[in-house]
């Protein structure tokens, strides 16, 4: 079985490095020189190179040049995974068996944009790594695999992002074995159920003191490595935060702002009270404050 492989991101290389070392037949690869919003952009041009496979660069993957390669190929499948424009239908025809998308979120729910982010942020306690179907919508066709991951409270982009890859590698090594059988078990996603997660922007990544500790938490941790990180804003300067703990406060706390900070510790790390109880910074760029300051 001959396969077409679209991506741009470390999970893109991830799968694409584990077809061709299990001998899968790759027959062209779609990617792209840059991005300017994929923070986690990883160049493929480098494999295919080692495994002497043809690349194409593109901008737009229903371009005519982009058609032209693709025939070119003549694939029997297309796989894409790691690529957030959609493709029109007129290029999935053009694959006998279609092409198999990539969503790290239990299909049907939680569609859209930063699956992975939001989990986190909205203190999600599983998610999942789901295989479909392209067709005219978004993570809308039928699914092909689907594992469950858990998330753990300790889990942050970087720790939950492994986990989802560990699983989505075995995944696609068995449903390629499955698709060149015709043995596939096509579930049909629901029309009415499930929701779609908007594009997240600047201001979602801002930390306001006067959330909860356990928001706070939940942002920094599902927006560190491989994404953009948390900030706070400080005398007109932008910080990140990377890494953040949550610190039950003592009772005589109740009465204190939130923003102030609370306390330096030795090892470098600020306490910061925010609505409910104590956020500490414990990786986050270097800030000139003291005991008693407010952000």
């Amino acid at each position: 079985m001959k396969i077409l492989f679209i991506g741009c991101v470390e999970s893109s290389y991830r799968l694409l490095l584990a077809l061709l070392e299990n001998g899968n037949c790759v027959t062209g690869v779609i990617t792209k020189r840059e991005s300017e919003f994929n923070s986690d952009f990883y160049d493929l041009a480098p494999l295919c190179n080692k495994y002497n496979i043809e690349v194409l660069y593109t901008k737009n993957i229903n371009d005519n040049d982009s058609i032209h390669f693709i025939k070119k190929q003549s694939p029997d499948i297309g796989f894409c995974f790691g690529w957030s424009q959609l493709i029109k239908e007129e290029v999935i025809d053009i694959f006998p068996k279609g092409i198999v998308g990539f969503h790290p979120a239990q299909l049907p729910n939680n569609k859209g944009r930063h699956p992975l982010i939001w989990a986190l942020v909205l203190g999600l306690e599983e998610t999942a790594s789901t295989f479909f179907m392209l067709d005219s919508g978004a993570d809308t066709g039928a699914i092909i695999s689907q594992a469950v991951v858990p998330i753990s409270y300790d889990d942050d982009a970087t720790s939950l992002y492994n986990k989802i890859m560990d699983v989505a590698v075995k995944q696609e090594l068995q449903f390629v074995k499955e698709l060149e059988d015709d043995t596939v078990n096509y579930i049909v996603q629901s029309s009415v159920k499930g929701n779609s997660w908007r594009k997240r922007n600047r201001k979602d990544g801002i930390i306001d003191w006067r959330m909860s500790s356990y928001a706070i938490y939940n942002l920094v941790r599902g927006l560190t490595h491989p994404y953009v990180g948390a900030a706070f804003e400080y005398q007109g300067k932008e910080y990140k935060v990377w890494k953040a703990k949550e610190i039950v406060c003592s009772d005589d706390m109740g009465n204190i702002e939130p923003g102030k900070v609370i306390k330096i510790n030795r090892d470098g790390t600020i306490d910061i009270k925010v609505y409910d109880n104590v956020v500490r910074l414990i990786d986050f760029d270097t800030i000139l404050v003291k005991e008693g300051d407010y952000l």
